[in-house]
């Protein structure tokens, strides 16, 4: 097992278009997946690109557990997936706005458009081509990561930028779980509101 370092806001890494994986059989490429997978398991996280770890690479591994999946939603968990080479299409458009916290940023959080529909096309460790359809929160999590292998963070992608909190302060996003309701809101998100001890103060209404 091996934890690798993250990369934070301000390394070169994260604005660099990371190079194509030019064989995914390769032992280094499962190596460094199986590394990947046991970081996120340590931190705790849903998924990692590989610039995140330094590596100027295009893959992705990330899963979806049940305890990030909204109320609403009808996604099913998603197990570990390693992605070679992905390439996104947008389906349905226009785009909707998504909470996002990122191992890169830590301690902060906001509120992101993402397409709520795409398709994915990437290889497999076995060097397999897959095709999926991905939507809400799934598709939300791999325009996440596949924007890393881009050098995009998502205070880049944010056209409001009054939605970028502290997760000490998440002021805005305990305003939405009042006014919108909270089904539709990933759970994490929802920890950070009940746990925010100034919530009372500010949003008194009704109890999350």
């Amino acid at each position: 097992m091996s934890v690798l370092r993250i990369a934070k806001m301000g390394n070169p890494i994260l604005l660099k278009k990371a190079r194509p994986i030019e064989n995914p059989t390769a032992p280094e490429i499962k190596a460094l997946a199986r590394d990947m997978q046991d970081t996120l398991v340590d931190i705790g996280g849903s998924g990692l690109a590989a610039p995140q770890v330094m590596q100027d690479l295009r893959m992705v591994v990330y899963r979806m557990i049940p305890q990030r999946i909204p109320a609403a939603s009808d996604l099913k968990p998603i197990p570990w997936t390693v992605m070679i080479n992905p390439e996104i299409t947008p389906i349905k458009k226009p785009k909707i706005e998504v909470w996002e916290r990122c191992l890169s940023i830590p301690g902060l959080h906001g509120k992101v458009p993402r397409w709520p529909e795409i398709t994915i096309d990437y290889q497999t460790l076995s060097g397999e081509r897959v095709s999926q359809v991905a939507k809400s929160s799934w598709a939300a999590l791999l325009q996440h990561e596949c924007d890393h292998l881009d050098g995009f963070l998502y205070p880049m992608r944010m056209e409001d930028l009054s939605l970028l909190a502290f997760n000490e302060e998440p002021g805005p996003l305990a305003r939405e779980s009042l006014e919108e309701g909270t089904s539709r809101i990933d759970p994490l998100f929802l920890d950070l509101v009940q746990s925010w001890p100034a919530k009372p103060k500010w949003y008194p209404e009704k109890k999350i």
